[in-house]
C-alpha cells in the first residue's frame, strides 16, 4: 500500500487567494522544460545546469542596487545600528543561513546581523507557508527584536508578493529605518515599499513556481555579496584575508596560522605562539606582530580607529604583508 501523504502536502482547510498570481515571473511556464518528465536522466540534469547560468546574470543586473545596499547598510551598522532579513519559506531560510555565517566568518556578534523566519525556529526544519500570508506577524516579530529607526531590514520574497515580507517593510519604512526589497519579479509586478529594490530577474522555473531553484539560487549569491560587501566596508577583512577571524576550531586555528604566515612571514610554529599571545585574534595577532605591541597596546589602537586595522597599521607607519 502506498504511503498517506504528508499533511504538509495539502490541507482541508483553504484560504481562498486574493488574486491569480500567473502573471508573476516566477510563476510563468518554462517552455525549456514543457517535457521534464520524459528527459533521460542526462538531459535533465544539462537542462538544470543550462538554466542555473541565469542566476549570475540575474545579479549583475542588480549590480547597482547591490552595491547602493552595501554602502547604505555599513553606514547604518557604522552607527550601531543593525542589519536584519525577513522572509518565508525559501526566502526566509536563506536569510537565516546568511545571518547565521557571519560570526563564524567576521566574528561579529550575533546581534548584528540576524534572520527573520515566519514560523520562526521550527519553520527551518519543516514547513510553514501558511505563516506567510500575515502581515501583522512581521511586525510582532520586529518588535520582539527591537527593531528601530536605526536599523535595516532586507525583505526576502521572490515573488514579491508575501504579505509578511510586505508588512515588515512597511513597518520598518514607518519607522524611518533602511528598508530594502530583494525579489526575484520586476517591480511593475509586484512593487514593495522600500528605499532600495534589488531585483534578480532569474525567470520562470524549469519546475514551474518552485522558487528554491534559480530564484533561490540567485538570492543566495546576493546575499553573500551584500553581508561580505558590508563586513568589507566594517573592516574586517584585510586583503582578501578574514582577518576578524575567531580560531575556535582546529580548521580555523590552520587558517589563522596561513594568515599570520602570509602578512607576516612568520613560520607555522612562530605564527602559532602569537595566535596564541592574541588569545585567537587574528586581527590582533597582526597588530602585534607588526608593531611590536602587546596585546592591551593592540586593543587600545584598533578601538581608537574603529576596529579597522588597514587605519591602526596606517597610524603606526606600517603596513602588510611584512617584506623580508
Amino acid at each position: 500500500m502506498a504511503d498517506s501523504p504528508s499533511p504538509d502536502c495539502g490541507s482541508s482547510s483553504l484560504v481562498a487567494p486574493s488574486g491569480d498570481r500567473g502573471y508573476l515571473l516566477t510563476e510563468q511556464v518554462n517552455p525549456a522544460s514543457a517535457q521534464l518528465d520524459q528527459l533521460s536522466t542526462d538531459e535533465l540534469v544539462g537542462l538544470f545546469i543550462e538554466e542555473d547560468l541565469k542566476p549570475q546574470q540575474a545579479v549583475f543586473g542588480a549590480r547597482t542596487a547591490l552595491s547602493q545596499a552595501v554602502d547604505a547598510i555599513a553606514e547604518r551598522l557604522k552607527r550601531s545600528g543593525r542589519l536584519f532579513y525577513l522572509g518565508a519559506g525559501t526566502s526566509g531560510r536563506l536569510g537565516v543561513l546568511d545571518a547565521a555565517e557571519c560570526p563564524p566568518t567576521f566574528c561579529s556578534p550575533p546581534e548584528l546581523v540576524q534572520g527573520i523566519l515566519a514560523g520562526g525556529a521550527p519553520a527551518l526544519l519543516r514547513s510553514s507557508e501558511g505563516l506567510e500570508d500575515l502581515e501583522s506577524a512581521a511586525v510582532n516579530d520586529l518588535q520582539q527584536r527591537g527593531f528601530n529607526s536605526d536599523d535595516c531590514l532586507v525583505g526576502i520574497a521572490a515573488g514579491g508578493t508575501t504579505p509578511y515580507v510586505r508588512g515588515g517593510l512597511g513597518h520598518a519604512k514607518d519607522l524611518g529605518a533602511l528598508t530594502i526589497a530583494m525579489a526575484c519579479v520586476p517591480s511593475d509586478q509586484a512593487p514593495l515599499p522600500c528605499a532600495i529594490d534589488i531585483r534578480l530577474l532569474t525567470g520562470p522555473e524549469l519546475l514551474t513556481g518552485s522558487t528554491r531553484l534559480k530564484a533561490g539560487t540567485a538570492t543566495k549569491m546576493a546575499l553573500n555579496i551584500l553581508s561580505t560587501g558590508v563586513m568589507v566596508k566594517l573592516g574586517k577583512v584585510y586583503g582578501n584575508s578574514m582577518v576578524d577571524v575567531a580560531a575556535s576550531n582546529s580548521k580555523l586555528v590552520d587558517r589563522s596560522i596561513r594568515i599570520l604566515g602570509d602578512l607576516l612571514g612568520l613560520d607555522r610554529k612562530l605564527a602559532l605562539l602569537l595566535l596564541e599571545r592574541a588569545q585567537g585574534s587574528v586581527k590582533r595577532a597582526l597588530l602585534m606582530g607588526s608593531c611590536g605591541l602587546e596585546t592591551d597596546e593592540a586593543d587600545v589602537l584598533l578601538e581608537a580607529h574603529s576596529a579597522d586595522l588597514r587605519a591602526a597599521l596606517n597610524s603606526q607607519g606600517q603596513s602588510l604583508p611584512v617584506q623580508d
